[in-house]
């Protein structure tokens, strides 16, 4: 009796590091750890976006703040 159990938390344990260490080899393959070019080109461009958007707007207010005053 305690050798099966002895037996089957062996092939458990085996199998549990032998799945563990394929993922680990298979996640050092896949990961390059860089960002791609067009991700910097989309985010430069949403970033740049953005402040324009909110200087334009800042310049607007600044421009017609006598004329804001009486809404």
């Amino acid at each position: 009796m305690i050798t099966k159990l002895a037996a089957k938390t062996t092939v458990a344990a085996t199998s549990a590091v032998q799945w563990l260490k394929s993922r680990i080899e298979q996640g050092g393959a896949d990961d390059r750890g860089d960002i791609s070019i067009t991700t910097v080109i989309i985010w430069v461009a949403a970033v740049g976006g953005a402040i324009t958007i909110a200087g334009s707007l800042a310049v607007l207010i600044t421009k017609y703040n006598g004329r804001l005053a009486g809404i």
